[in-house]
């Protein structure tokens, strides 16, 4: 159980982000598509897994300390370090080699490229403000650059804008939320949020804010974007910005009241999100598949 746990299996719906690219091109049933998206999301899944492993060998001596992170398998000493460093090897090759070999090696590459990164981010990169937002940034963007590497599927520039703004959207929101409150009660207790302030962490929500809807704007109204797999049914996905801009006003409401923080705890236990993204799906369904 402890070692299930440490795999943090809550985590890998991030990964669903590797069927957004074929879905969006309305390839996602075609032929062997949605079996090489469902290889891509299982050797992201191990990949992700594996380094949180050594993430939290690591991190192991802060999380003994930590009131909640201490009761973390390796920190309380459930899982041995000895067993978490072969199971880390063991599921980051076994990850990079099922994405190779079962899908296409273009995503061995982005798997390997997604390790690296995470592996810099937690070994020398975790400290660097602003530069950590990135590195966190574009570990969904590279779960998004896998799922199109795996299937085959060409990427408008204005998808890679939407997912790359909107996952620094979601980092940043992540960050002013683990700031400490005024009065210095609550928050993380993490390095890096004392080379934040309050002011400048919902500036950049703003401006992050700003740049995703304009450019899903432009990736469901220009003719090259989504409407190329439109046919006759544009409407339905122009619709889809709807549900969109009010998932982001939900989630702005949220962090000024001091929550919203784990964007993996609002997908879960979200209802308004939970429904908004059904009828996102939905409108898209019906204007890239009926």
């Amino acid at each position: 159980m402890g070692f299930l746990k440490a795999l943090r299996p809550h985590q890998w719906l991030k990964n669903v982000l590797v069927f957004l690219a074929p879905a969006a091109a309305g390839t996602l049933l075609h032929g062997t598509t949605l079996l090489k998206a469902l290889v891509a999301f299982v050797a992201f899944s191990l990949c992700a897994s594996g380094t949180y492993l050594l993430n939290d060998m690591h991190d192991v001596a802060s999380d003994r300390l930590h009131p909640r992170k201490r009761f973390r398998p390796i920190a309380s000493g459930q899982l041995p370090i000895p067993v978490a460093v072969v199971a880390a090897v063991i599921l980051l090759v076994g990850g990079i080699a099922l994405g190779t070999f079962a899908a296409r090696w273009e995503l061995g590459v982005v798997l390997g490229a997604y390790v690296a990164l995470t592996l810099s981010y937690t070994f020398a990169l975790k400290e660097i403000p602003v530069i950590e937002l990135v590195c966190v940034a574009a570990g969904f963007v590279l779960r998004a650059l896998g799922g199109g590497a795996a299937t085959d599927t060409h990427l408008s520039v204005w998808f890679i804008v939407v997912i790359s703004f909107g996952a620094l959207f979601l980092v940043t929101g992540k960050r002013l939320a683990e700031l400490p409150n005024p009065d210095g009660t609550g928050g993380e207790q993490r390095a890096v949020l004392a080379h934040y302030t309050r002011s400048f962490l919902q500036s950049t929500l703003v401006l992050t804010t700003t740049i995703t809807i304009t450019a899903y704007c432009l990736w469901t109204f220009e003719g090259s974007g989504l409407l190329a797999r439109a046919q006759g049914r544009e409407v339905w996905i122009q619709l889809t910005v709807v549900p969109v801009v009010i998932a982001a006003l939900h989630i702005l409401r949220l962090l000024d009241k001091g929550e919203g923080g784990a964007p993996d705890e609002l997908a879960y236990k979200d209802r308004l999100l939970q429904v908004l993204g059904v009828i996102w799906i939905v409108l898209l369904a019906i204007g890239v598949y009926a």
